[in-house]
C-alpha cells in the first residue's frame, strides 16, 4: 500500500549559521554601537537580549532576512513576548517549531477526509503517516496539503510506491 510521511523540520546547523552571521552584522552597525545586544540559541529556541524593543525588532528583521536567505521557512518561528531582563535590558525568545503536534496533525487528517481524499492518515509520534489505495491519490493529497497553510513548515518525506 503507498505511503508517505508528513514531517516539519528545520535545519539546525542552517539556523545556526543565520544566527552567527546576524550577530555578526550586529557587532559591526552602527545603530548597535555600544549597546550590550546579543543572541543565542538553546535547544529548540533563539534567545535576543537587547536596551529596547526597537532593537529587538531589529535583530529579528536581520536573522530573518538570514534565515530566508539560508532556506529556512519563517512559519518555523514562534515569536514570543518582550519582557523586562536584568540591568534595564529587553528579553524576548523565538521558538523553532519542530515535528507536528497531535492537534496539528488531527487537524490535517481531518482536511484530508474533507476533501474526499482516497487515503487515511495515522500519528506516529511527531510525523503523520498517509497511506492511500494509488499513488495519483497520495500525489493529489500532498498537493492539497502543500496548498493549505497549517501554520508550520511541512515536508513529505519517505514516499513509497
Amino acid at each position: 500500500m503507498p505511503s508517505f510521511d508528513v514531517v516539519s523540520e528545520v535545519d539546525m546547523q542552517e539556523v545556526d549559521n543565520a544566527l552567527h552571521t546576524t550577530v555578526k552584522e550586529i557587532t559591526t552597525r552602527y545603530d548597535f554601537k555600544g549597546s550590550k545586544a546579543s543572541m543565542e540559541r538553546k535547544e529548540k529556541e533563539i534567545i535576543l537580549v537587547a536596551e529596547d524593543e526597537y532593537k529587538l525588532g531589529q535583530m529579528i528583521d536581520l536573522l530573518s532576512a538570514r534565515l530566508v536567505k539560508r532556506g529556512v521557512d519563517l512559519k518555523a518561528l514562534d515569536v514570543g513576548k518582550v519582557v523586562a531582563a536584568a540591568g534595564g535590558m529587553e528579553r524576548q525568545v523565538l521558538g523553532l517549531k519542530v515535528g507536528l503536534e497531535t492537534e496539528v496533525s488531527k487537524r490535517m487528517i481531518k482536511f484530508l477526509k474533507d476533501g474526499k481524499f482516497k487515503a487515511q492518515g495515522s500519528i506516529q509520534g511527531d510525523q503523520l503517516r498517509v497511506s492511500g489505495k494509488s499513488r495519483d491519490e497520495l500525489q493529489a493529497a500532498i498537493a492539497a496539503l502543500r496548498g493549505h497553510d497549517f501554520g508550520l513548515p511541512v515536508q513529505f518525506t519517505n514516499f513509497r510506491d
